[in-house]
């Protein structure tokens, strides 16, 4: 007889329904005024929870970026890998996967590039830095897939190609001259920059 999946507890329930509170305020409160202007304090009255639960959750301010941003990148990368699917070129298949990821970061700057850096340098053993690092190995994975399959390299080859692609990626949407940067200037020279390191 198969099991019957039971329903989460009433404590499971209300620990999902705090979690979203908290993601939901800190999404607002750092879309309108930018993660450096937000506290801790005003996060956790907009989730109407007292800050020491609010810590239970996440400890510093920027495990609470990651939180949020880990929702949108990994919805970017779906939406990459789906505009990926609809191209015939390399170059062309790469870009489209990574546009939808530089979008992401560049929808607020300053949460761009702190993001970037919670995830470089932040305390590898929290569960949302993890949650992260896993969406680049996804968004590598992804690449890795596409040139093998284009350009025809065995996996380990594809995989080192990728692993620069990333780098390419993260170093123009983190790089300070870029701060001012649109979109558009961003995805141009991330394209070139593959272009010339690509096969044949």
């Amino acid at each position: 007889m198969p099991l019957v999946p039971q329903p989460a507890g009433r404590r499971a329930r209300n620990k999902q329904e705090k979690l979203e509170r908290i993601t939901q305020a800190a999404s607002e409160l750092f879309a309108r005024y930018g993660v450096d202007e937000v506290t801790t304090q005003q996060i956790a009255e907009a989730a109407d929870i007292g800050t020491g639960t609010l810590f239970l959750y996440a400890r510093t301010k920027g495990e609470l970026l990651l939180l949020v941003q880990n929702i949108h990148y990994a919805q970017a990368l779906e939406r990459g890998v789906q505009a990926a699917a609809a191209t015939t070129k390399t170059l062309d298949g790469l870009m489209a996967l990574l546009e939808p990821i530089v979008e992401c970061n560049r929808v607020h700057t300053d949460n761009g590039r702190t993001y970037l850096r919670e995830m470089v340098f932040g305390d590898p053993s929290e569960p949302r830095h993890g949650e992260a690092l896993e969406i680049v190995a996804q968004t590598q994975q992804a690449m890795t897939g596409l040139l093998c399959e284009r350009e025809k390299l065995d996996e380990r080859a594809a995989a080192t190609l990728a692993q620069v692609v990333s780098s390419i990626m993260f170093l123009s949407m983190a790089a300070s001259a870029n701060a001012p940067a649109a979109v558009g200037e961003i995805l141009q020279g991330i394209r070139a920059q593959v272009e010339a390191i690509l096969p044949g």
